[in-house]
């Protein structure tokens, strides 16, 4: 049986994750910051699935955390053969508005944790010639959306290098792309939602459904949705002064910032 490593793993699209592969039989390492939350998903998973799910209780906004989750996917004793660098959040307000110490631990957990993960796990799958990795990112990757689009775009970029780098290693890295997916990720973060149109939102575990199948065809970026990647078509070719004024009202009304 193999093992994944699901970071963010107790809602959202991370817990998506976690079912979906559970099913599958994977032996599962799940990552949060609650203890409480980690233990029931863990005893869940094990008695509907019959997999081992172990937890490991982190927060990806400090170097201590990091380098406990860096320190399991190091082990070569319990390899880990899939990570999913799933944590993440949204900060509210505009540029300036947000507090400049929130901006930092959001690079921390979309930018600096995901590098530092990303590097511990490749290192052990290289020497095996077999693994996974999945980096969330988010279609506001494409978009002018200040530090939560930069920090995504980020995310986008230097996931399609490391795949290129490691390109016929057995080793895959994917950067998932998803627009709005019904989750706890704008309650967190105190956004309203009722403005949102009914047609841009996602199903989580379909939205894993077509991830997994992408990892497995090999693509390096993943949008997983005919609507969204049809959006960023139009993008492409969108002026960029035109489009930094349109994302920036639209992501002020239904984003993070």
């Amino acid at each position: 049986m193999t093992t994944a490593l699901i970071t963010g793993s107790t809602a959202g699209i991370g817990a998506a994750f976690a079912r979906r592969l559970a099913s599958d039989g994977h032996n599962l390492v799940l990552v949060a910051r609650d203890k409480k939350r980690l233990g029931e998903q863990a005893t869940e998973l094990h008695d509907r699935h019959g997999i081992e799910a172990e937890v490991l209780s982190a927060d990806l906004a400090t170097d201590d955390g990091i380098e406990a989750v860096a320190g399991r996917l190091s082990d070569r004793k319990h390899p880990v053969d899939l990570l999913v660098n799933n944590a993440g959040f949204g900060n509210k307000g505009r540029y300036l508005d947000v507090p400049m110490a929130d901006e930092l631990k959001m690079l921390k957990v979309h930018c600096e944790a995901v590098l530092r993960l990303t590097s511990a796990a490749t290192e052990s799958m290289r020497e095996r010639g077999r693994g996974g990795v999945v980096n969330v990112a988010s279609v506001a990757a494409f978009l002018p959306r200040g530090t939560y689009g930069a920090s995504k775009a980020w995310v986008v970029q230097f996931t399609q290098g490391a795949a290129k780098d490691l390109a016929g290693s057995g080793v895959r890295l994917m950067a998932l792309c998803p627009g709005f997916v019904r989750t706890e990720f704008h309650e967190r973060a105190g956004m309203g939602t009722d403005n949102i149109p009914n047609w841009m939102w996602l199903d989580a575990d379909k939205l894993v459904t077509t991830a997994l199948a992408d990892l497995a065809r090999g693509k390096s970026v993943s949008i997983p949705d005919p609507r969204y990647k049809a959006l960023m078509g139009m993008v492409k070719v969108a002026p960029r002064g035109l489009l930094g004024g349109i994302s920036s009202r639209t992501g002020r009304k239904y984003g993070p910032q």
